[in-house]
């Protein structure tokens, strides 16, 4: 039996389609058969500005185990998507946590979720939505984020997602009074987001991500990575093609120098932005921070000159480590980002060797130990600990006997003699004053 391509035009449907077209490219029930063995393409979307779904959508993913949820049922979920449930916000638009389980609907597993609405006035739209229904709902891997379902209602268009208890890296990473992410996380999730990259380009069909980047980069609670917002997702080259022809999109500071100037984009433009992630998780500084000096605004212009230098190295690693970090690993990681950075695609590594090369990091132990300082208390000769009492009482019942003259007028024959302007206390004020203005030393003071 022959297999027969799906066309899009059975998925996206439009206003003008007629019902007989309709008809005529729903596919027949052996042919949905095939599903699991070609997945759908972006490429075959012959109508992009559709705005209507149709029941097809959800008859050519069948099997892919995705609910279709009603939108009554997400504000059920999400208390008419309440503000104590807001999560954050994105390109794609608002997302706020709920909970499903049996009870919402016969066969869910109970587990919190995460739901993300459409703006409608937002940056994306309708084909950012379906690419993630599209990609999402054929791909599986630990470390993609998990589409549970979607909703599809009139102009309503949302995605039901695995909840991450953690957020993105960018908030972990880059978020003021909190704990540093420690050397060990952070290996783990560039090794992570490796192994999702990679799982994407060795595809039967390949997938170029496009948007990699720390806000797309989701954690779980053992900071598992896994990648999320396929918006942007665009199915790789076929055939003896080397690129795919596309709009240049992306984020500024993580797209490739080349992908920029050409428009021509392949796997090794998300070779590149990895390697812009993996210098934020060694730095700790943003791709692109205006409020820095302007030759340190782009952290891989700055950077890079630097990373195959293990005397300069010290200089780009993030000081909130406090030097807690396997030296040998993170100059093999800034080796690995150098290679990644290059300006000459074919010069980068592929995503295979990037997870070769990190898998052995997240085990290094040379991680130095924390300054700790212990003073040993000197032993006392019994003879000399009551010689030191003596001298002790001594002293202060001298200060109680220069106590008793000063009160009742005495002039005691030991007191320094000082100028006739000004007290002791004042004095002792002014020396102070004087040495502070000057910057000389103090003694340590316990605050």
């Amino acid at each position: 039996m022959a297999v027969k391509k799906i066309s899009w035009r059975c998925i996206v449907t439009s206003c003008c389609i007629t019902k007989e077209e309709t008809e005529e490219c729903r596919p027949k029930k052996d042919v949905t058969k095939q599903i699991s063995f070609q997945r759908l393409s972006l490429m075959d979307l012959s109508n992009p500005s559709s705005t209507t779904l149709s029941e097809d959508l959800s008859i050519s993913l069948a099997g892919s185990n995705l609910c279709v949820f009603t939108l009554q049922e997400l504000k059920l979920i999400t208390q008419s998507f309440s503000s104590s449930n807001f999560l954050g916000e994105g390109g794609f638009g608002p997302v706020h946590k709920g909970f499903i389980d049996d009870k919402l609907r016969p066969g869910l597993k109970a587990q919190p979720v995460a739901v993300k609405l459409l703006d409608l006035e937002g940056m994306q739209g309708h084909r950012e939505w379906l690419a993630e229904v599209i990609f999402l709902g054929q791909l599986r891997h630990p470390h993609l984020v998990k589409l549970i379902g979607y909703c599809c209602e009139d102009e309503h268009r949302l995605l039901v997602y695995e909840y991450m208890p953690r957020g993105s890296l960018e908030s972990q990473l880059f978020r003021r009074y909190s704990a540093t992410l420690p050397w060990s996380a952070r290996m783990k999730i560039a090794l992570g987001a490796a192994k999702g990259l990679a799982f994407l380009h060795e595809a039967e069909n390949p997938v170029i991500y496009r948007d990699f980047k720390a806000s797309n980069i989701l954690l779980d609670s053992d900071y598992t990575a896994k990648l999320s917002d396929f918006g942007l997702a665009k199915d790789g080259p076929e055939g003896d093609d080397t690129h795919v022809s596309t709009r240049v999109m992306g984020t500024q500071g993580y797209a490739a120098p080349e992908y920029i100037m050409t428009g021509h984009l392949t796997a090794l433009s998300d070779v590149y932005s990895f390697g812009v992630v993996l210098l934020e998780l060694l730095t700790g500084r943003k791709s692109v921070d205006k409020s820095r000096p302007h030759r340190e605004q782009n952290l891989a212009e700055w950077a890079r000159p630097m990373l195959n230098d293990p005397k300069k190295l010290a200089r780009v690693m993030d000081p909130r480590l406090e030097g807690q970090y396997s030296e040998s690993g993170a100059r093999k990681a800034a080796a690995l980002a150098y290679r990644c950075l290059s300006h000459r695609p074919k010069m980068r590594p592929t995503m295979s060797t990037v997870v070769k090369t990190l898998e052995p990091l997240k085990d290094f132990d040379d991680i130095p130990i924390g300054p700790f300082v212990y003073t040993v208390p000197m032993e006392i000769d019994p003879l000399q600990k009551e010689e030191g009492k003596e001298k002790e009482g001594k002293r202060r019942n001298g200060h109680r006997h220069r106590s008793h003259q000063l009160r009742h007028g005495h002039k005691h024959h030991h007191q320094d003699v000082r100028s006739p302007n000004k007290s002791p206390v004042h004095s002792d004020s002014a020396h102070s004053g004087h040495n502070h203005r000057n910057g000389l030393n103090y003694p340590l003071r316990n605050c």
